[in-house]
């Protein structure tokens, strides 16, 4: 496929004009410098087959705060086929580590594939099942956490990631707003009102929490930045 078909499709496909004035969207992602090899293949499946993944300008970003983070080990609730798996790790480079979950048996196999594909096997842990159960059994810390999982459920996760988050982390909330109908009742379809009512609580939660410091940035679906600021109360 021609970069410019690939550019339009993807465009039809993630359009977020809810969020951000088409005209910068495009720009953004325009200007910004595309993938090549796996990573690029792994666009082009994710739109054949629908696949959400993160958007350019998100995966952007979170190259950028793993590298200014220095991070060595991240985790991920929700893996899908590992795109941002591999952003994360290509981003730490060989001393770095990712712990990534996903319940989806369909996603789980074809995410090993890429990771195999990738030669990151000795780096990603693929641990396949419910987030909200494995969170409750993980040891160590984290530099950074990433959910890109269940959106109606980022609430139950976030004791458990607290947790395991290093203070001086990053806690990463992608698809935070949701195509905008986290930030009003005229864009809430009447079968997403749960999950959007469920994302409204877990933004005033973090956004309030006594360990965290909130940032809330209109990019991709929505993103929140939590840095978490101190040890959790004994």
């Amino acid at each position: 496929m021609e970069v410019l078909g690939y550019l339009n499709f993807n465009k039809e496909l993630f359009s977020l004009s809810n969020i951000t004035n088409p005209i910068v969207e495009d720009y953004i992602r325009e200007l910004l410098p595309q993938h090549e090899g796996l990573l690029k293949e792994m666009e082009l499946y994710a739109i054949e087959h629908g696949v959400p993944i993160v958007h350019k300008e998100v995966a952007a970003l979170l190259k950028v705060l793993t590298q200014a983070k220095q991070a060595k080990r991240v985790l991920e609730v929700g893996t899908a086929i590992a795109y941002s798996t591999l952003i994360f790790s290509y981003a730490m480079g060989e001393e770095g580590h990712v712990t990534t979950i996903e319940r989806n048996e369909k996603m789980v196999e074809q995410a090993k594939a890429n990771i195999e594909s990738a030669g990151k096997k000795d780096a990603i842990r693929l641990l396949q099942g419910d987030a909200e159960d494995i969170l409750k059994f993980l040891e160590g810390s984290y530099d950074i956490i990433f959910l890109d999982g269940a959106k109606g459920q980022y609430t139950d996760f976030l004791v458990d990631c607290l947790h395991l988050l290093k203070p001086g982390g990053l806690l990463i909330s992608d698809n935070i707003l949701f195509k905008g109908m986290t930030a009003t009742d005229q864009l809430v379809m009447r079968r997403k009102r749960t999950i959007v009512n469920r994302l409204r609580d877990y933004l005033e939660y973090i956004c309030h929490h006594p360990q965290l410091t909130t940032s809330i940035i209109p990019i991709g679906d929505g993103l929140a930045l939590s840095y978490k600021n101190q040890e959790e109360a004994k």
